[in-house]
């Protein structure tokens, strides 16, 4: 059965007055979002791109698009440099973000690659960990005052959706845990560490352990935080991966897949429509969990809290304002009141 099929779009959904920022927005499911995102009258829609020349190629798509339809966009449609592997171009849109828009009300954090070779980041870290999580996670952080003001101003919560995976059940964290002297980051930047064919799965399942972090330190009722798998998706994010895999993906997908407009409408689905109810989940189709078995386990409370712990310190080490985000003194722009966190379940570190 088709995603169209049982997740209809609720008659009525409607972006409209409302901004709308995709990372990884230049084809397959980012730029999709996008589309739908102006059809659903999206006051602003704001996509990166690695170029100018690959976000100018996309914003020609969308207008093309919305043009054939009808649409008008005005100044609808906007865009952003972002280079995910490199922690100062994540600051950098940070910085543009703040200096351009004083709104936002939806973070969609879609930018992704795959590889089996081992590869170190701009920033110094494994690639893959780097694209998927270390920059978003640094986006989102210090997005998150804005975030909250825009909740404040609407007075409704605003969102923040994380593209994840069903793959990251297969993670490697069972089979190869990490020692106790041993940190999470270290793990993975670690050329010794399992990687080929299983750090995509290990990248998602961060990127899920991280999603339950942050629903214990955010409010509900100001910023939801998920993250969705919007199922088998024929995209070019295997455009890295040798021959021979993109050759039998290629079957696979020809098979299985669904088209990408079908698996953006669960992306719409986590990140419009379902409510408080989904913070800290893992959305799939119409359900939502908390993910890999692991995750619910001792050991994997223990990896979340480790995880968390270490992101603060990481990100704190790139943006000195977050080194209080999550701390008992202070204006944090992270911090939920304490009155607050008694009524809602908001435990603060």
């Amino acid at each position: 059965m088709s995603v169209s099929a049982f997740m209809p779009i609720p008659p009525g959904t409607s972006l409209e007055g409302k901004t709308v920022l995709i990372t990884g927005a230049t084809s397959g499911l980012g730029l999709e979002f996008a589309r739908q995102a102006l059809h659903l009258s999206a006051s602003r829609v704001i996509i990166t791109a690695r170029s100018q020349e690959k976000a100018n190629a996309a914003l020609a798509t969308l207008r093309a698009d919305c043009q054939l339809e009808g649409m008008s966009l005005g100044d609808r449609l906007h865009s952003l440099l972002l280079e995910l592997d490199d922690y100062d171009s994540g600051m950098n849109l940070v910085q543009n973000v703040y200096a351009k828009y004083s709104e936002l009300d939806i973070l969609l954090c879609n930018g992704g690659t795959n590889s089996f070779e081992f590869q170190i980041s701009k920033s110094g870290h494994e690639r893959l960990m780097q694209v998927h999580c270390y920059t978003h996670f640094l986006i989102v952080l210090s997005l998150m005052p804005l975030l909250r003001q825009t909740a404040a101003l609407r007075g409704t919560p605003t969102r923040v959706t994380f593209v994840s995976s069903y793959s990251h059940a297969d993670h490697t964290l069972e089979t190869n845990p990490i020692a106790p002297d041993e940190s999470v980051i270290s793990h993975f930047d670690n050329s010794q560490t399992p990687f080929r064919g299983t750090r995509y799965q290990d990248a998602k399942l961060v990127v899920t352990a991280y999603v339950q972090f942050l629903a214990t330190r955010l409010l509900p009722s100001q910023v939801i935080v998920n993250c969705v798998c919007p199922g088998i998706v024929a995209t070019n994010i295997t455009s890295q991966l040798p021959l021979w895999v993109r050759l039998i993906l290629y079957v696979y997908f020809k098979l299985k897949a669904r088209p990408v407009g079908e698996g953006v409408r669960v992306l719409i689905y986590a990140a419009v429509i379902v409510g408080a109810e989904s913070h800290g989940k893992f959305v799939k189709a119409s359900e939502m969990d908390s993910g890999a078995t692991f995750l619910s386990q001792p050991a994997g409370s223990q990896f979340i809290a480790k995880l968390g712990a270490e992101i603060m310190i990481e990100m704190s080490r790139i943006n000195p304002e977050l080194q209080n985000a999550f701390g008992e003194h202070g204006n944090s722009p992270l911090q939920p009141s304490r009155a607050s966190c008694k009524t809602e379940n908001v435990v603060m570190l």
